[in-house]
């Protein structure tokens, strides 16, 4: 989903202020040292600071010991990569910007969207060039006005075959075409056999400004005895909290048996709408721990519990549906906030997960400036740099974090480009394995044989998967 995040709401809490360069007051640098802001606000805020030797406290004896720290990296860019705490594997996210206009800019969700989303994967049999699936349409914009629908494939843009080496310079034009291309799997279970065909067929994409709803489908299946409630769930917003306690309102009122969420491309978004949303699944465990988010050793007055409730904002009475078994289907971009639902939640309700592993973060960020208190205001003028480090991470009430490679599901299936099947369809294929296990029918879900996507339009990424908590009301 393409959230359009408020830079003012990342995990901005009231009060939440740090007596920041503390431990190295008694050491001064030009206020234009831009490496001087790095260290002191990693040392200051950064999730992982234990784990890395040179930000500890007591890491330098006096200030010369310190300032040739700073003169060994030619590049502020190479300082803040020394910082980061196993980057391959544990912290993928933390950024450094030279220009923090820009980023904000981003965070603000001054971007455009033509509705569509894609998956990319390699062509079988060839190492270099690649093919896109779309995964989703979005409704009333570009990509749903031209015909445009979830499965199709194409091998081209605007006449260009792509390559992981093109493609972001191919999407990122306000206008392009999609080169609609034939998948045929030859009725084979294998990948490597799969053939993709040119076609006459070329849709144009325009982008323009959108927003975007995260309630993308719900619906009710009537499995006989059972009714089953589905739930595609895009993004965690706070702005359609109230609507989406209106879809629980329906499903309440068909009296459910059974629910499956989906938040296959459910990157995260807002710890309380999570929390909300836990609350609407659940209702029985009020009051009680749904997610922790815990700061580094030396902010650990500002651990924040977040906790089941019964109202939205103390005023709109959520509607519960009281279950004790949740159906969750994922993909390799559900990140943040939604494994944190999963980790959340299995602490009270069995959780089945169906789909791919997650993406493995369940950290939370915020945007870091170069002034007496790490805010927006007083920032220094005489640079522009900022960084957005991982500054908290989130655990259930029984203390685990999620893994960094992810959470691995229950049933493991990822979307084959042969046969993405529609949204909602008792027979696409995520939902009928969910559906199947619900009936009890003994019936495993296929095992095909295929690849998670390698590459999406909307690429996971620092940006993308943010969590954040919103400013006191």
């Amino acid at each position: 989903m393409q959230t359009k995040f408020k830079c003012f709401v990342l995990i901005f809490l009231s009060g939440f202020l740090f007596n920041c360069f503390e431990d190295v007051d008694d050491i001064i640098v030009s206020d234009g040292n831009v490496k001087d802001f790095i260290w002191k606000a990693m040392n200051a805020v950064y999730l992982y600071k234990s784990e890395v030797n040179d930000l500890s406290n007591d890491r330098f004896a006096n200030a010369t010991e310190y300032q040739d720290f700073l003169n060994n990296y030619e590049m502020q860019e190479e300082l803040f990569e020394a910082l980061v705490y196993d980057r391959q594997t544990v912290d993928r996210f933390s950024i450094l910007t030279s220009n923090y206009f820009q980023l904000e800019q981003q965070l603000s969700g001054l971007t455009r969207s033509n509705g569509a989303e894609f998956n990319f994967y390699s062509v079988p049999g060839n190492t270099t060039a690649i093919f896109g699936v779309v995964r989703l349409v979005l409704p009333n914009s570009s990509a749903s006005s031209s015909g445009l629908y979830r499965g199709q494939v194409f091998n081209k843009i605007n006449g260009v075959s792509i390559s992981n080496a093109n493609l972001s310079s191919l999407l990122s034009t306000n206008s392009y075409s999609l080169n609609i291309a034939t998948y045929n799997d030859n009725n084979t279970e294998t990948f490597d056999d799969d053939q993709i065909t040119d076609s006459s067929e070329v849709i144009t994409l325009t982008k323009q400004d959108y927003s975007e709803n995260p309630i993308y489908n719900y619906t009710t299946i009537d499995l006989n005895p059972e009714k089953v409630g589905y739930l595609m769930y895009n993004g965690f917003v706070s702005e359609y909290d109230s609507a989406l306690n209106q879809v629980f309102a329906e499903f309440q009122s068909q009296n459910i048996d059974e629910l499956i969420l989906d938040l296959r491309y459910n990157s995260g978004g807002s710890i309380r709408s999570a929390t909300l949303l836990g609350s609407m699944i659940t209702g029985q465990f009020n009051n009680q721990v749904f997610t922790t988010l815990r700061y580094n050793e030396n902010l650990e007055s500002n651990n924040t519990d977040f906790n089941f409730t019964n109202t939205i904002n103390n005023q709109l009475s959520i509607n519960s549906l009281n279950l004790d078994k949740l159906y969750v289907l994922t993909s390799n971009r559900s990140a943040s906030a939604s494994e944190m639902m999963i980790n959340s939640l299995k602490s009270y309700i069995n959780v089945v997960q169906i789909g791919d592993s997650t993406v493995g973060k369940s950290q939370a960020s915020q945007f870091i400036y170069d002034s007496p208190n790490l805010g927006r205001n007083n920032a220094n003028p005489n640079h522009t740099y900022a960084i957005l480090p991982l500054i908290a991470i989130t655990v259930n009430k029984d203390n685990e974090q999620i893994p960094p490679s992810g959470i691995t599901p229950t049933t493991t299936l990822v979307e084959r480009p042969g046969n993405y099947g529609t949204i909602g369809s008792p027979d696409e294929p995520l939902l009928e394995a969910a559906l199947a296990d619900i009936q009890g029918s003994n019936r495993q879900a296929t095992a095909w044989e295929s690849q998670s996507p390698i590459l999406e339009s909307y690429f996971i990424n620092s940006l993308e998967t943010l969590m954040y908590v919103e400013a006191a009301d």
